[in-house]
């Protein structure tokens, strides 16, 4: 977690916008599925046989508008994490940018010509294994720091998966797929963030601030608990996508009771009823007692997040504001508070409204949000223990060392 030897706000701001360019993709990813538009394209590589860049725009309406863009916006993202990478590697990163490019472009070639069948597929390592290529050409002057060079490559493989997992979960039609898609895009948008928190001049400056011993107590209580409450949040988006992906988000259609009760029945008769009265118009299959309760597991971690969150809250007023890390993790706390807060209504709000798209897309914004405060909070939170731990450290050795000095001048005197 250290900082890099010298701040480039040029590097910084490459990392922005690429954080950003993702959680527009996890947007864009959010109306696919609340508008079920998921095989709206139904080929991948190609779209409709075309080209992905080619396809004509007369083509580009209802469904195959949102899951398109996606594709396109994908590709953005992707052209962004290569360039992020090599600039985070330096000079090092070269050779095995050009060896992976080299690779995947002799795959596509080969896949061209020996699977005419599968040209799109072809067409689409070339076009990946040329971007690499390109960015391994280009002159790069940054002095790589360890950490630093380890997170770009590990957003390089994750964009390659991710990539990878969209495309199967259109050809392999497997709901799965698509719920791991949806958790690993969570992972890799809060990797991006802890990047663009790494490579600032904030963050240069608050590693080599000395914090009071104060916060230092109070960060090794709260730790632990920010460290629960973000892998909570992560767990209620993982049961978010599990839901969307399995159509199951109206298997409950009132709020805040289920089918009329705090805990609904989940006998066969019960589920045969509620299936009668379903008017969810996305569901392609009836709903099962299984998601009843995927969905009443949903809302009860959710009322563990608001007391989590909350309890972080109040325990983060009595931090002091006497320097820049306190200052900031009890900001940052009730920033957090108040997306959970949000994130809870529009919960809500998308069941009254019958799982209404902006309002279940919104839902899915203000999740990636949380998610990524609360993982910001763990870094600080524990980058600045450490920091006081190093200080209290230097001190002791400090005073060891004048005490050893003078002990000299007292044998002298005796």
């Amino acid at each position: 977690m250290s900082p890099s030897a010298n701040h480039n706000p040029w590097l910084h701001r490459l990392a922005v916008v690429t954080a950003l360019a993702t959680l527009g993709l996890i947007v864009i990813g959010g109306l696919v599925t609340s508008n079920g538009a998921g095989l709206a394209v139904p080929d991948w590589p190609t779209s409709y046989g075309y080209n992905m860049f080619a396809l004509p725009i007369h083509f580009w309406r209802g469904g195959i508008f949102y899951e398109h863009t996606h594709r396109l916006w994908a590709t953005v993202v992707g052209v962004l994490v290569v360039a992020l990478t090599r600039w985070l590697g330096g000079r090092p990163s070269r050779l095995p940018l050009a060896l992976i490019g080299l690779c995947e472009v002799g795959l596509g070639v080969g896949i061209f010509c020996l699977r005419p069948d599968l040209k799109g597929a072809g067409h689409f390592l070339v076009g990946i294994g040329g971007v690499v290529l390109l960015a391994a050409l280009v002159w790069v002057r940054n002095a790589p720091a360890r950490p630093l060079v380890a997170l770009g490559w590990l957003a390089f493989g994750l964009v390659q998966l991710q990539g990878l997992l969209g495309g199967l979960r259109v050809v392999l039609l497997k709901d799965e797929i698509g719920i791991v898609h949806a958790a690993l895009a969570q992972i890799f948008f809060v990797l991006l963030c802890v990047i663009a928190l790494f490579t600032s001049r904030w963050w240069q400056e608050f590693s080599t601030r000395p914090v009071t011993q104060e916060i230092s107590r109070r960060n090794a209580r709260n730790s632990g608990l920010l460290i629960a409450v973000t892998a909570l949040i992560f767990m209620q988006l993982l049961l978010g996508a599990c839901m969307r992906h399995q159509h199951a988000g109206l298997a409950i259609p009132d709020f805040p009771l289920a089918y009329g009760k705090w805990w609904p029945s989940t006998d066969l008769d019960s589920v045969a009823l509620y299936n009668q009265r379903r008017m969810e118009s996305t569901a392609v299959n009836p709903i099962t007692a299984f998601q009843i309760e995927l969905q009443m597991v949903h809302r009860l971690v959710a009322v563990l997040l608001l007391l989590g969150v909350g309890w972080c809250a109040w325990r983060a007023r009595r931090i002091g504001s006497e320097d820049a890390a306190g200052r900031l993790l009890r900001r940052l706390t009730w920033i957090w508070m108040g997306l959970i807060l949000v994130q809870a209504g529009l919960g809500a709000a998308t069941v009254l409204s019958r799982k209404a798209a902006d309002i279940a897309t919104a839902h899915v914004l203000v999740g990636a949000l949380s998610l990524a405060t609360g993982a910001a909070l763990c870094i600080i939170s524990r980058r600045s223990l450490e920091i006081a731990r190093a200080g209290m450290i230097s001190a002791h050795q400090g005073s060891a060392e004048a005490v050893s000095g003078t002990l000299p001048a007292r044998s002298a005197a005796t």
